[in-house]
């Protein structure tokens, strides 16, 4: 009974250090890692003032890599830690129909390339993770954004390795396993959203965000509108000034609808005061007008006659009972 209950505590033991030796491993690659922190706060700012500015960043991994790339675009769409507005971020394995019918029609190599030239833009970013640095469908992606003018970074395993070579910019964690490398990728995404929130709060995206850009843009154009009318900016004249008072005295506009004051329209449109243009009048001959107002011969026109019959509708003969209405039984 001892022999049995020793060998349970020696395997016990043994379990307990290969579980410590994988943590051993991370706080050694987590003391190098720790030299990355510049790159990834330039990395922050630089995607701040780019999704600030209406571009985009596309991501992608495989496997693992594939949950740290769209780990990334949740917390830029959506929030890391405190509240702000929303940015373009997509992770491209995300769609599995797009990812699976190009990997049936055109093969694995270009899942992610064919949606890149799909989505990319000149100015956006596209980040790629991999613990090998060696996916033939990151690699054919790279190349796809560099033919477009867009901006490749990588996180990758150990240098060198062709991801890394292929990238304008890299990331490379020093770890011997991929477990390893994939943990401190997860570190290096909240690292690089943590810069982006603050060079964010610093104003580095403050050029076309969801939220002010297009308020921003309404006032410009609200702006240009003004000089327009006042002849003071480029395209200002006497036409626009002259259909403003047309408008302000109640006369018609340029096409012909009636101005604010009520008058008829050139094309015979009542006016908002109540008076018929000049198709609502009755005709000469007594018939009656547009309006559904009785003509000279005393006959109602076609919208009384209407308005008339919906008026009867559901209306019980004389004498008939009355229907219930709706809940009463």
């Amino acid at each position: 009974m001892k022999s049995r209950t020793k060998a349970v505590t020696d395997t016990a033991h043994g379990n307990t250090a290969t579980a410590t030796t994988h943590c051993d491993d991370l706080a050694k690659a987590l003391e190098a890692f720790r030299d990355h922190g510049p790159l990834i706060e330039r990395w922050g700012t630089e995607l701040a003032r780019r999704l600030g500015a209406g571009a985009r960043l596309l991501v992608a991994g495989n496997g693992g890599s594939a949950a740290q790339a769209q780990h990334l675009t949740a917390e830029l769409v959506g929030r890391y830690r405190d509240d702000r507005p929303p940015f373009s971020a997509v992770a491209l394995h995300a769609d599995t129909s797009s990812t699976t019918a190009i990997a049936n029609d055109y093969g694995v190599q270009e899942v992610f390339a064919r949606q890149t030239a799909a989505h990319g833009r000149p100015g956006d970013v596209l980040l790629l993770l991999s613990t090998s640095g060696a996916s033939a469908n990151l690699l054919a992606a790279a190349d796809r954004a560099h033919r477009l003018g867009m901006t490749v970074w990588a996180l990758t395993g150990r240098a060198p390795n062709p991801l890394q070579l292929g990238a304008d910019d890299a990331l490379c964690v020093d770890a011997p396993l991929g477990a390893t490398v994939q943990e401190l990728h997860l570190v290096a995404v909240h690292m690089l959203c943590e810069a982006f929130d603050q060079a964010v709060d610093r104003g580095e995206a403050d050029h076309w965000t969801a939220d002010t850009g297009a308020d921003d843009r309404a006032d410009a154009d609200a702006d240009a509108d003004a000089d327009a009318d006042t002849g003071d900016g480029p395209g200002g004249g006497g036409e626009r000034r002259a259909e403003a008072e047309r408008v302000a005295h109640g006369r018609r506009g340029l096409d012909g609808r009636p101005g604010a004051g009520g008058g008829p329209g050139a094309d015979g449109r009542s006016g908002v005061d109540g008076r018929p243009g000049v198709d609502d009048r009755p005709s000469a001959k007594g018939g009656p007008g547009a309006d559904g107002r009785p003509g000279v011969d005393g006959k109602p026109g076609v919208v009384g006659r209407l308005v008339g019959r919906a008026r009867t509708v559901g209306r019980a003969a004389p004498g008939a009972p009355a229907a219930p209405r709706k809940g009463h039984t």
